[in-house]
């Protein structure tokens, strides 16, 4: 695939190539996470049907799930009303989205007033992640829980 695909010029990226993503849960509709992708990105998602993000801290593409095994099945792809945010509609494999071992990354939620609030942590880690985080610890890559694999199904947009 191209990622000079007549689709993608559609999408309004930002002065760096950027555009924001949130990843919401199929059939929940829990918001996972919020990231970014480039063009290769959002063509590579597509592509493989899993999702594949930009990750501006190490500069490079993140395949969500290629250490931890969580990966994310995109089962739909939508641009919104300004075309300058793409929602993923995606089934977390193992139910993780954070890399805190977490559901989903906005498990902080604001209690009390706006001169006494403060953030208080509203989910749990899930218990399969834990011995991830073991891993971690101990220095050692996470195993992943599901070998990467490419998907054969293509995701329409």
């Amino acid at each position: 695939m191209s990622i000079n695909a007549k689709w993608l010029n559609k999408v309004k990226w930002n002065e760096i190539g950027l555009v924001p993503v949130i990843a919401q849960e199929v059939g929940s509709n829990d918001v996972l996470m919020f990231a970014w992708m480039n063009r290769d990105a959002l063509a590579r998602t597509v592509e493989l049907g899993e999702a594949v993000y930009w990750s501006r801290s190490r500069k490079k593409l993140w395949h969500k799930g290629e250490e931890s095994g969580h990966f994310q099945k995109v089962h739909e792809i939508r641009l919104d009303c300004d075309e300058d945010v793409v929602l993923l509609k995606v089934e977390q494999i193992a139910g993780i989205a954070c890399h805190t071992g977490r559901h989903s990354c906005f498990f902080q939620s604001l209690e009390g007033s706006g001169e006494s609030g403060e953030w208080v942590t509203v989910e749990a880690v899930l218990p399969e992640s834990e011995a991830v985080k073991a891993q971690a610890v101990a220095g050692a890559k996470p195993q992943a829980l599901k070998k990467p694999r490419k998907s054969t199904n293509k995701v329409s947009t």
